[in-house]
């Protein structure tokens, strides 16, 4: 009986793929789609290839996290990589408006989901890989495998962009068939431009150096690329900021991965003169990969002056139990040491964290609200609450 649902779940998937691809008239033959994978930085770098592509003059589409763009309408999204169904029909309107290049967002969900099946791609980029999804994918070698699962169905003719520094950018190119090139600072690349960028991190070079690699690839020009790139903004709720009259920074961030959120809290480390303090406001997601909760709360509780745990789409779950994990990264709960004490306020009503946090600021603080990024509601037990981080600390930073 099991081995019939199986099959019957196969033939079911392999029927919608035929459907959508005959439906909709196979579009994405007639376009050039560029997917992009890993755990951090698909959004930006899938977003400002875009607006390259636009700054160019070619007509191009977006899919993915913050929204789907047809050249310049935007489009709310659901999901980062949509279903097969409506992907297809999504791809055919951008081909029949003209679209040459679409710029897309793959998850592994997506991958695994077989969402991208029978989509034509002239290109994959591979950000990074690090702890996330966990939950759905049960280990880092299957969640890992979803991600090289969309390397190696990349056609010949294609290109593969892998971030060489990261652990596993040599393993994703491995047994593929696609053409093979490489971005990154610490070990030799394919792409390793000089290229002046407004956007701040370690992390955004690298996405830069993506954006960069991949538009050579295309056969975009490099000079007109690298003017672009030099006057390119943020993504919205990617590393977004904004200052007091009284000189306190608030910066809202989609991290909501333990590097991610490590990566941006070292940026402002960087950024910060002595005296000046980090208030980070972030929280872990419910129904969600529980193992990575104590990881992330000692990451903050290393690199902040106060620390501010609270509700992050708290979904079915209850937030003093998501708490309760959280607590396990403290230093009264792991046994080691504090170097310092510091000051730890568990708050579950977001909105109210980050009025705490912008009571708390002194000129030259830097606040930081983690996990939601561009996101504009709350979900708990099953009601999506209107909640933006951005209008959240506009009201409360006067």
């Amino acid at each position: 009986m099991k081995n019939l649902i199986k099959n019957l779940k196969i033939k079911k998937r392999a029927m919608s793929k035929l459907v959508a691809l005959h439906f909709y008239g196979h579009p994405s033959a007639k376009l050039k789609i560029i997917g992009i994978t890993g755990t951090n930085g698909k959004t930006t770098t899938a977003t400002l290839l875009h607006k390259i592509a636009r700054e160019l003059g070619y007509k191009a589409g977006l899919i993915g996290t913050v929204e789907n763009i047809i050249i310049d309408e935007k489009r709310t999204t659901i999901n980062t990589t949509p279903g097969l169904i409506t992907l297809n029909k999504l791809l055919k309107e951008m081909a029949g408006k003209g679209c040459e290049y679409v710029f897309m967002e793959v998850s592994s969900h997506g991958i695994d989901q077989k969402r991208i099946a029978g989509i034509n791609f002239v290109g994959g980029i591979f950000t990074n890989l690090t702890h996330d999804h966990l939950d759905y994918h049960k280990s880092f070698e299957n969640y890992f495998g979803a991600k090289k699962k969309f390397f190696k169905s990349l056609p010949q003719n294609s290109f593969a962009l892998s971030n060489i520094d990261d652990e596993y950018g040599k393993r994703i190119l491995e047994k593929i068939r696609a053409k093979k090139y490489t971005y990154g600072f610490k070990n030799p690349a394919n792409f390793s431009e000089r290229l002046e960028t407004k956007l701040i991190g370690e992390f955004n070079a690298y996405n830069i150096l993506a954006i960069y690699g991949a538009s050579v690839l295309l056969g975009f020009d490099k000079q007109k690329v690298k003017g672009i790139i030099k006057n390119l903004e943020p993504v919205a709720g990617r590393f977004e900021n904004i200052k007091s009259k009284n000189n306190v920074i608030g910066i809202v961030d989609f991290a909501h991965t333990p590097d991610a959120l490590e990566n941006v809290l070292k940026t402002i480390q960087k950024m910060k003169k002595d005296g000046e303090r980090i208030i980070t406001v972030f929280g872990c997601g419910g129904d969600r990969d529980s193992a990575k909760r104590p990881i992330m709360t000692k990451i903050v509780y290393e690199n902040s002056d106060i620390i501010i745990p609270t509700a992050d789409n708290p979904r079915s779950e209850n937030i003093e139990k998501i708490f309760v994990d959280m607590k396990i990264g403290l230093p009264a709960q792991t046994g080691l040491p504090a170097k310092v004490s510091k000051e730890v306020f568990f708050i579950a009503d977001r909105g109210e964290a980050i009025k705490k946090a912008c009571s708390l600021a002194l000129a030259g603080d830097y606040i930081l609200l983690a996990g939601k990024g561009h996101e504009k509601h709350q979900e708990i037990l099953g009601v999506k609450i209107p909640f933006n981080d951005m209008e959240e600390l506009k009201k409360n930073l006067k």
